[in-house]
This record gives structure tokens, C-alpha cells and sequence, in this order.
């Protein structure tokens, strides 16, 4: 069985992101979108890991059905919050899309070897932030089938 929004579904999406700016953006541009979605959000890699393995304070949270995972962030970086996800046979199916301002090839080479579905590259300005988002719901949400 997969999920989708268009089953009527809601889809959960963890953003994993430290810039309380990027959280707005991010935030509005999905409720100005047509899918049903719930976006949790955690500010560091160490509650990333907490939230995905469902330790405290996160033993209720569901396992995501999308990831939105920032590379540069405190605690534990984004690169390894990648690898624990990508090394677990339970999160391993979760799709992980980097959203990052580096368009360093050192770091999307790293995020492809280590199994983050897509790299994409933080917009400098807010209509092509929405945009990018909005790309992100409609073809990640609306057209691939995510397991359940």
C-alpha cells in the first residue's frame, strides 16, 4: 500500500531546518498548497534523530512520510542525520530531500551517496522559495507514490 494526498491522505512531513525564516517560508508555501499535510518541524539534528527514532519528547510522533533535511545544523549536522536514516532498515524507505543553501558539489555528492532522493538548492528570493515549494508538494506529494 502507498500514500498519497490524492488518496485523500494527509501526508506527514518532518522539515528539519534551524532558520526561523526558512520555517515561515517553508510553512506558508505548503498551506497555501491544495494537498492535506501536517509539517512538523524540529530546529537541530539531534532532535531529528530523537523525532525519527520516536524518543522522548517525540514517543508519540509518527514516522514521516517526507523528510525536508537542511545540511548545516547544530548539534548534528544534516549530512548525518542523513546516514542514520539512509543505515535504518525502518526509515530507510522515508524519501529525504536535501534543502540546503550549499550548491557545493562536495555536498550534494555526499548527499546522493549517501541515498537523499533529491538535492535542492535554497532560492534566494521568496517567489522562487514558494515555487519551490510548491514543486516539491505537487510532485512529491501529488504524483510519486510514498510507502506506507
Amino acid at each position: 500500500m502507498t500514500v498519497s494526498a490524492m488518496d485523500g491522505d494527509e501526508i506527514d512531513i518532518l522539515l528539519v531546518e534551524d532558520n526561523p525564516g526558512d520555517v515561515y517560508l517553508v510553512r506558508e508555501a505548503f498551506r497555501l498548497g491544495s494537498l492535506a499535510k501536517r509539517l512538523h518541524v524540529v530546529q537541530d539534528g539531534e532532535a531529528a534523530l530523537d523525532y525519527l527514532f520516536q524518543r522522548k519528547p517525540y514517543g508519540d510522533a509518527a514516522p514521516p512520510d517526507l523528510v525536508l533535511l537542511d545540511l548545516n545544523l547544530p548539534k548534528i549536522d544534516g549530512r548525518e542525520v542523513l546516514q542514520h536514516i539512509k543505515r535504518d532498515p525502518v526509515l530507510r524507505h522515508i524519501p529525504v530531500l536535501v534543502l540546503s543553501t550549499s550548491n557545493n558539489e562536495k555536498d550534494v555528492v555526499h548527499a546522493y551517496e549517501h541515498h537523499a532522493n533529491c538535492y535542492l538548492t535554497k532560492p534566494d528570493n521568496l517567489y522562487d522559495y514558494f515555487d519551490l515549494i510548491r514543486d516539491v508538494e505537487e510532485y512529491w506529494l501529488s504524483m510519486v507514490c510514498l510507502p506506507a
